[in-house]
């Protein structure tokens, strides 16, 4: 705790987590949301077509609020979509970051697999949610490892570079 000029305390407003453990999951709900509402949109639209095409609009006018009931579906639809997928990848993405703090908050030995550690324990996480098979579960968590694998190289190579730079911050 350090103190003022005058000896009174000072707080210590210093965040406990980094804060890219705060913009992962942050960014993965936005990238979420874009394609939910992507796909949301497309998918209302092709739904809206397969359900009216055996009655075409004959007039101006039906053709215009058979486009404009479309649009309306489709921001409904796409909406909604991105919403549900901006929350799941959101999620996904926060199971990620809290197993791989967890696993740096253990010591020094895992300090080097946390990112494996991170990767294989949300392809489990996944995998118990969505209750998927084993030959299924088995290639999730190789390709958890492996992207864990990936992300704990690039923290590898930002390191050596900053030790060979000279920044030992």
């Amino acid at each position: 705790m350090s103190y003022h000029e005058d000896g009174t305390k000072r707080y210590d407003v210093t965040p406990i987590l980094e804060s890219r453990y705060f913009i992962l999951p942050a960014s993965a709900a936005l990238v979420g949301v874009f394609i939910g509402v992507v796909r949301g949109s497309r998918l209302a639209s092709l739904r809206f077509l397969a359900e009216n095409a055996h009655r075409p609009p004959k007039t101006i006018r039906g053709w215009y609020l058979y486009n404009k009931t479309k649009n309306y579906k489709r921001m409904a639809a796409g909406l909604l979509s991105g919403g549900k997928e901006g929350v799941k990848l959101g999620v996904t993405a926060l199971v990620w970051v809290g197993i791989e703090d967890g696993l740096g908050r253990c010591g020094a030995g895992f300090d080097d697999l946390k990112e494996v550690g991170a990767g294989v324990g949300t392809a489990g996480a996944f995998s118990i949610v969505y209750r998927l098979r084993w030959r299924t579960t088995s290639r999730a968590l190789m390709l958890g490892s492996i992207i864990g694998g990936g992300m704990g190289f690039l923290r590898w190579a930002r390191e050596y570079l900053k030790r060979a730079r000279g920044d030992f911050i």
